[in-house]
């Protein structure tokens, strides 16, 4: 019996092993959001505003941070809902995992709106995306399909976010990149100024400053792989996993928005599929046909957030797994298949992002896919900053109360700095939240009250679950044989005992 339960046990091991390069593909396919070029663009120069606000000044603090706090000892399982729980106590680490995790039940409508947009062009079935049934249809056929290849373990997870990677993010990415420097340099006409003033926002009001939403969205994401720095064959490259990270996601958003901005008239750009016209914009002129690049273009890409939401089916589902172990969900969630995976959680989560789905795609005008769009991503933004803050939060009580717990990475050698990316990320996060709720000024009266409405209420919805979630906590745990600790500092301070030993 030993001896069968140790074959599991090593079978189970190498399902989950990936290479560092293999985590640098799943990473970079849950942040670097290709789908969202075209909001980038909606911009216009302001674009590199709000690029350097969340990509340098937000995204910084987030991998470092984050790289920080996995690679304490004892730390590199459950990811947010760890370092929260041993710094805030068990509700707040709860709370940050819930939004992480519910975040993308959102997000992942977003991005099935972007690929079925994509494939729309691809077969040049316009229904695909106009027909709500059809679109709604699809959706579920690319969300369950891909729930079910996860089942044998990370390492195939690992295998498709690579393959993805490589060509749907990869190959356009530097195409667009190619192209773009040969219309610039051929003296094509740009659609937008880039200069010092025009960079800067119209206005500081809400309406505008909600822009900078996408931009959030654009480069969240790092610290979902962080539960996996365990299953990497050399834990010790994360901290270089994160940087190259960072350097591959501002690069390619600065050449994915600007490309499609200055090619395309801002009015006829489409958030759902804006930079596949993007290409054929640039290739005309070159006596290619652009409906087959189109084409092609948009099935790379499609295939490139097929392979993000591959990753986001696992990356946050590892942690909140670990939480329905200690009681925050129903027993039945707390199992895994003999591969090691938290079939029951993930099941869990599909039928959510489909009910999300079915409310997105039927309840903000059927056809108008722009407004479903815009809606997803901003309610996506509001949960995903609540964590964020959260997990900031976290980060600057690890440095002021427990600066000597042994880690194999620091966001800085100067406690000041570390402090300093702790504050920026918070400050950077709350903004993000509040504009979120800001109807975009290019909106009907009529779209900017669907928005309000739906937004609201969805976020209200899923702001209180957790807590509601969490009045069953002292049941589920007993009846999965886990103690209770009595108090919210006791469980920080047993909890950070535990995991440290």
């Amino acid at each position: 019996m030993d001896e069968k339960k140790s074959g599991e046990q090593i079978d189970t091991q190498k399902a989950n092993r990936i290479t560092g390069f293999q985590l640098f593909s799943m990473t970079t396919s849950m942040v670097m959001t290709v789908y969202g070029f075209a909001a980038f663009a909606k911009q216009g120069p302001t674009a590199f505003f709000y690029l350097f606000l969340a990509g340098i000044l937000w995204f910084l603090p987030v991998t470092r941070s984050s790289g920080e706090m996995a690679s304490i000892d004892g730390w590199s399982k459950g990811g947010i809902f760890t370092w929260s729980r041993n710094m805030l106590g068990e509700r707040a680490g709860w709370s940050a995992l819930f939004y992480q995790w519910i975040h993308i039940t959102v997000g992942m409508n977003t991005m099935m709106y972007f690929i079925l947009g994509c494939f729309s062009v691809t077969f040049g079935l316009p229904i695909i995306t106009d027909n709500p049934l059809v679109k709604f249809i699809l959706m579920m056929i690319i969300l369950w399909g891909l729930i079910a290849l996860q089942q044998r373990g990370t390492s195939v997870t690992g295998k498709i976010a690579q393959w993805c990677f490589t060509l749907g993010v990869i190959i356009p990415v530097f195409f667009l990149l190619f192209l773009f420097i040969m219309y610039l340099i051929q003296g094509h006409p740009a659609m937008i100024d880039v200069n010092m003033h025009t960079i800067m926002p119209k206005s500081w009001s809400g309406s505008v400053l909600v822009g900078f939403v996408p931009f959030i969205l654009a480069f969240a994401g790092a610290e979902g792989s962080a539960p996996h720095v365990k299953d990497l064959d050399k834990p010790t490259v994360y901290p270089k996993v994160m940087m190259a990270l960072a350097i591959a996601a501002i690069c390619s958003d600065i050449i994915g928005s600007m490309a499609i901005a200055m090619t395309i008239p801002n009015n006829q750009i489409q958030l759902s599929n804006g930079i596949v016209y993007a290409y054929g914009a640039l290739v005309k002129n070159y006596g290619v046909s652009v409906v087959f690049v189109e084409k092609l273009t948009g099935f790379l890409l499609a295939v490139g957030v097929l392979g993000e939401i591959s990753s986001w089916v696992v990356g946050p589902n590892s942690g909140m797994f670990e939480a329905a172990k200690a009681g925050y969900l129903p027993p039945r969630f707390s199992k895994a298949n003999k591969y090691g995976i938290e079939t029951n959680v993930m099941i869990l989560q599909g039928v959510i992002v489909s009910i999300v789905g079915a409310l997105l795609t039927f309840g903000a005008g059927g056809n108008k896919s722009s407004l479903s769009f815009q809606i997803a991503m901003s309610l996506t933004v509001a949960l995903y900053t609540l964590m964020y803050m959260l997990m900031f939060i976290s980060y600057l009580v690890l440095q002021f109360r427990y600066p000597d717990l042994h880690r194999a990475f620091f966001a800085s050698k100067s406690k000041t700095l570390r402090i300093v990316y702790g504050f920026l990320g918070f400050v950077l996060s709350a903004f993000g939240f509040i504009v979120t709720f800001f109807p975009p000024a290019d909106l009907s009266s009529a779209a900017k009250h669907t928005y309000l409405i739906l937004l609201g209420s969805a976020f209200v919805v899923m702001l209180v679950l957790p807590f509601i979630l969490y009045m069953f906590h002292d049941k589920w745990a007993s009846q999965l044989g886990v103690s209770i600790p009595g108090s919210a500092d006791d469980t920080a301070a047993e909890s950070l005992e535990e995991e440290t030993k």
